[in-house]
């Protein structure tokens, strides 16, 4: 499910913000809406997951997570290797390290989106980590930790071709914020052919140097 943009950049995260991820609509609304109390209240986690220890999460142990949750974290370990594909390497430290670094990629970028893109992939993720819902919405058996690349692709196939506008929707938001923390990275850069910045622009513009 290798489906990144063809010419990532390093500051793409600004551009998703500028539009609604989940058109839903009233009823789905509603239903995101009713998913997110239930989810809380069965005990999902719902705060942010702060400072992880380096040890067996491969996380930068100074990072604060300031929006995705524990339960985030799990599921996107799971759906990256199906979204991403052959972009991530392929000795096991590195791929960990490479997937640990876009989560928390993934967590600065949204922290940076306004309340209402926030809510909506709030009510998304709860929907995914819900025990009930992620078995008869998501299709998905196993708990995150136990799904496979494969089974994880067959669900975002599902989605993708889904005659539910909400199940499309939740496909974009969630190849799409993936593709650009991955792509967006310097490190990662030529897999899309982007060749980054021109050295005059990196020269004249510092920033550039930590992107």
């Amino acid at each position: 499910m290798n489906d990144h943009p063809a010419s990532p950049n390093p500051h793409e995260f600004t551009n998703l913000d500028r539009r609604s991820f989940l058109k839903t609509g009233l009823g789905g609304a509603l239903f995101l809406g009713t998913v997110s109390v239930t989810a809380g209240l069965s005990g999902c986690a719902t705060q942010p997951a702060g400072r992880l220890s380096a040890v067996g999460t491969r996380m930068d142990a100074s990072y604060q997570f300031r929006f995705l949750t524990r339960d985030d974290i799990t599921l996107f370990e799971a759906l990256l290797p199906a979204i991403i594909g052959p972009g991530l390497p392929e000795q096991p430290q590195a791929r960990n390290i490479a997937i640990a670094g876009t989560i928390e990629r993934i967590d600065a970028g949204i922290h940076k989106f306004g309340p209402a893109n926030q809510k909506e992939l709030r009510r998304l993720f709860d929907l995914l980590n819900f025990g009930l819902t992620r078995i008869t919405v998501a299709r998905v058996w196993p708990s995150w930790p136990n799904v496979t690349t494969a089974e994880a692709d067959a669900f975002l196939e599902r989605w993708r071709t889904s005659g539910i506008g909400l199940f499309n929707n939740g496909y974009i938001a969630l190849t799409k914020i993936s593709n650009v923390a991955f792509y967006g990275y310097r490190d990662f850069w030529h897999l899309s052919g982007y060749p980054g910045p021109p050295q005059h622009a990196v020269d004249a513009l510092p920033q550039f140097k930590n992107a």
